[in-house]
């Protein structure tokens, strides 16, 4: 029998903090409290420190507190406005073999997407994962509208955290997400992930094999010496993420800023530019629905050099396709 779990009798997860009973109905983000995802499966199109070679063990949770109008995987977020997908129901125990079944099948991490309105399930399958012999690391992948105290309950349980850190300007975020406060949200939920976990952490490893070398973090400028065997991988550590939107080059410069000023090199950036347009969602947006400039992504980027970061990752064009968009079919679930 599956534990009731408080925290969605008067659900706070998430900073929309709607109150509701989700043992009576769904919140904001469109769940109750059953735990729902749409797939569980390797995937190989994370950062390369995340997913190296043989792929990331990502579990796709179905729901989210955002809901972007935008949103990649709209599919599994938006199911309340008719998103389509084969999502399925998970007990904590059967989502803590899946995360076995994937350290079994070679992934170099268990990757949870969009999970803030799950946390409470999640917290409680990786602790039943880790006691059955669990030993890759836990990466939290959240758009970061969580509450502070939601990110509380992952301490200890997660070892590296992929934040989005997508708006500062609160017309930006108002219009997109209807989440006016999401800078104030956002940065505070980064803020207690890093003291969670603070500077990364890397490990070299032999592909195929769950053999390790530690690694310090100044030391992966010399991965050109790496055998082709080998691959340098996060074990922890805070990965910010943002992907640049059309038209909106000065608020991602403030992103940068801020990302820069706060956490200098202690965390990693990546700067994305693979927003891909479905046209069929944004006719009441028509300002966003275009690809991002190359050159003005091309600036974004110099900016950040400017600045001095060094720990940053950038995309190719090549990236802004659907392509790119996993099925959400129920693999693996």
């Amino acid at each position: 029998m599956e534990i009731k779990y408080k925290e969605y009798e008067h659900c706070h997860l998430c900073a929309r903090n709607c109150g509701i009973n989700r043992y009576e109905r769904a919140g904001y983000c469109g769940m109750g409290a059953e735990l729902l995802a749409g797939r569980a499966a390797l995937h190989y199109w994370e950062e390369p420190i995340i997913s190296g070679k043989e792929g990331s063990g990502a579990v796709f949770f179905t729901g989210c507190s955002l809901r972007c109008v935008f949103c990649q995987n709209y599919n599994l977020a938006h199911c309340l406005e008719g998103g389509n997908n084969s999502s399925k129901a998970l007990t904590t125990q059967r989502l803590s073999e899946d995360f076995l079944r994937l350290q079994e099948e070679g992934a170099n991490n268990i990757n949870l997407v969009t999970g803030t309105h799950y946390v409470p399930h999640i917290a409680k399958a990786i602790e039943k994962a880790k006691n059955a012999g669990l030993e890759i690391p836990v990466l939290y992948n959240t758009g970061t509208y969580d509450n502070v105290e939601t990110v509380k309950i992952l301490d200890g349980l997660v070892d590296i955290y992929l934040p989005d850190l997508k708006y500062v300007d609160k017309s930006i975020s108002g219009r997109y997400s209807k989440a006016k406060d999401y800078f104030e949200v956002a940065t505070a939920a980064i803020a207690e992930m890093y003291r969670q976990v603070g500077k990364p952490k890397f490990v070299v490893k032999k592909i195929g094999t769950r053999n390790y070398v530690s690694l310090k973090s100044e030391e992966i400028k010399e991965n050109e010496k790496l055998d082709n065997d080998q691959e340098i991988l996060l074990q922890k550590g805070v990965v910010i993420r943002h992907m640049m939107l059309p038209g909106a080059l000065l608020d991602s410069k403030r992103i940068v800023k801020y990302v820069a000023d706060t956490y200098g090199d202690n965390v990693y950036m990546s700067l994305m530019c693979q927003y891909t347009p479905l046209h069929e969602n944004l006719k009441d947006y028509p300002e966003i629905d275009k690809k991002v400039s190359r050159k003005r992504y091309e600036r974004l980027v110099d900016y950040a050099i400017e600045l001095g970061i060094k720990n940053a990752f950038i995309q190719s064009q090549e990236a802004v396709s659907e392509s790119f968009i996993p099925a959400f079919d129920g693999t693996g679930i």
